[in-house]
């Protein structure tokens, strides 16, 4: 059987393949390659050494991790057994591979199968000495890219002739194109939500499915339960004096601030004082404080004086010693506290 042919197709199909460039893996994919092997004759073959083998092999993808394909090369420095004269030959083969891991790995083990067909001169003989083989290989490629690989093997071959078993190991460059590649699933629909309520949930999950427009809800799509907020206020006087200090104006822009920002609010600030003079006179002083504090939040920061009331508390309930001046300093107060709904 003669393969040249066959050496010529699978030359210039590499060729072709590198020009026009690799374009994918897998099923319906063509693999060719170039490879160089180290050919161990068995002892009673009338060879003197063991050789190279030249040549190359073109392949196709069935699935993507089976192929079907042939291959040719040539025997180069073999001698002979008594004249070590060159011993010229041929290898031709078909084998099947099933390829391990997934498509696109960049490590895939094999193993091969097939049959093969060898030619080879006869030293000190005329003719040709030919001889069917059955083939079995294993081996590993490295993908350099989807579609540019190296791979390295051995095979071990039945000599269906002579009964003996002859061994080859080498490495091979290849490309393979035209597959399908890897099979990118593709990105799933985007669910379709819809919201009748315009809650901003969507109505398979919305368990109050007619609130209202312009009300905050919660993940169920309910109204969200309301949340308390509050702001206090404790301003400080000088002794025997019901003129607010001028530090204390942020605080109570704070509580007046936050009142017209919750209308339905109402306060009460209460006045106090410390504990020296007489009982009457500090609860007029403490009721000047508050009704003080009172005018600074309507005059000045637009609360509604309806809405803010001022009481005078004396010297009552202190909040820390009137026997020392820090804790007198500290009786001589107003205080207030806001409380609203926040939704």
């Amino acid at each position: 059987m003669q393969f040249k042919n066959s050496a010529s197709m699978v030359i210039g199909t590499l060729v072709v393949a590198v020009s026009i460039g690799a374009h994918a893996q897998g099923k319906g994919a063509v693999e060719v390659s170039g490879f160089g092997k180290y050919y161990v004759p068995d002892s009673s073959r009338d060879i003197g050494s063991n050789g190279t083998l030249l040549g190359g092999a073109v392949s196709y993808y069935l699935t993507d991790d089976v192929t079907l394909g042939l291959n040719y090369g040539t025997y180069d420095n073999i001698d002979g057994q008594n004249s070590h004269k060159d011993i010229h030959g041929e290898l031709g083969g078909l084998d099947a591979t099933y390829h391990f891991g997934t498509l696109g790995d960049s490590l895939r083990p094999y193993i091969s199968s097939g049959v093969a067909h060898q030619s080879i001169g006869q030293d000190n003989r005329g003719g040709r000495d030919k001889s069917s083989y059955i083939n079995i290989g294993t081996g590993l490629k490295y993908y350099f890219t989807e579609n540019l690989f190296a791979d390295a093997g051995v095979t071990g071959m039945y000599n269906m002739d002579r009964g003996d078993t002859e061994y080859m190991a080498g490495l091979a460059v290849g490309v393979n194109f035209g597959g399908a590649g890897k099979k990118v699933e593709p990105a799933p629909a985007p669910a379709v939500c819809n919201d009748d309520d315009n809650d901003g949930v969507c109505d398979n999950a919305d368990q109050c499915p007619d609130t209202e427009a312009n009300v905050t809800v919660d993940a169920d799509g309910c109204p969200a339960a309301a949340e308390a907020v509050r702001v206090e206020l404790d301003v400080k006087f000088d002794f025997d004096k019901s003129a607010v200090k001028q530090d204390s104006y942020a605080e109570i822009k704070t509580v007046a601030d936050f009142m017209n920002q919750y209308p339905q609010t109402t306060t009460t600030v209460e006045g106090y004082t410390d504990s020296v003079g007489s009982e009457a006179y500090n609860q007029q002083l403490s009721q000047r404080r508050a009704d003080a504090v009172r005018q600074v939040m309507v005059d000045e920061y637009g609360v509604a004086a309806d809405r803010v009331s001022a009481v005078g508390e004396g010297e009552s309930d202190p909040v820390a010693s009137n026997d020392t001046a820090e804790g007198r300093a500290l009786n001589r107060r107003v205080e207030a506290s806001v409380e609203a709904q926040s939704k």
